[in-house]
């Protein structure tokens, strides 16, 4: 009787640390995550949860350990070509067109992908069908989260890195977030999220970050990393 070998984590971050300004921001991080998982992390303003973010999506490199896709090191430039196409990003910085429509903003970035034809189905499900036209100056703080939330959905990719998607969004809004994100996961997405506000994310794990290093690195502290 043969064993099944256990599959490869999509993503596994091992042993991951990573400094700015000779501080650390982050401090042997390990991870392991399979298809249809989702982290939450957590933790106080500064303490790492957007550079934990920035690392997976490739935009700064781990100070010591690995950050492996399908086993295979990101910070190689010819995986990194591949695996950054696996990643959705949803940050506090908007990338918002004020003179464009709310259906153009959407589209442009499915204009991006190559592809067409989501954006309209993807504004209705967020509550922003009856807006389509409206220039994006009219929308409220949450209407604007929803837009970022339905080109996440007009695009679909399989990784979604959320940075606080819940800032700025009423009940209602934080229920279509909730939704999107389990649905997202029954196709086998993965999807991290970044916040300090409760979300309600089935079976999610969690990683709760403890507060930055609070002094400059010495020598010793570069011996243990």
């Amino acid at each position: 009787m043969s064993l099944r070998k256990a599959p490869l984590p999509v993503l596994l971050l091992n042993n991951v640390s990573c400094m700015r300004n000779s501080q650390i921001i982050l401090r042997n991080i390990n991870v392991s995550v399979h298809d249809g998982t989702a982290l939450v992390l957590t933790g106080a303003n500064g303490s790492g949860k957007s550079t934990f973010l920035r690392l997976l999506a490739g935009f700064s490199r781990p100070s010591a350990g690995e950050i492996l896709w399908n086993g295979h090191d990101i910070t190689n430039s010819g995986v990194y070509h591949q695996y950054k196409l696996q990643l959705n990003w949803l940050s506090l910085k908007e990338a918002i067109k004020d003179g464009q429509t709310v259906l153009d903003n959407a589209q442009w970035f499915e204009f991006l992908e190559g592809k067409s034809g989501k954006s309209k189905d993807a504004l209705e499900l967020m509550g922003l069908g009856r807006l389509i036209n409206d220039k994006a100056r009219m929308l409220s703080m949450g209407q604007r989260k929803r837009l970022q939330l339905a080109r996440l959905l007009a695009i679909d990719r399989p990784i979604w890195l959320l940075d606080e998607p819940s800032v700025a969004l009423d009940t209602e809004g934080v229920k279509l977030l909730e939704y999107i994100i389990a649905e997202h996961r029954k196709k086998g997405g993965i999807v991290f999220v970044a916040t300090h506000l409760p979300i309600e994310i089935e079976d999610a794990m969690s990683l709760r970050l403890p507060p930055r290093f609070p002094r400059r690195l010495t020598s010793v502290d570069m011996l243990n990393l």
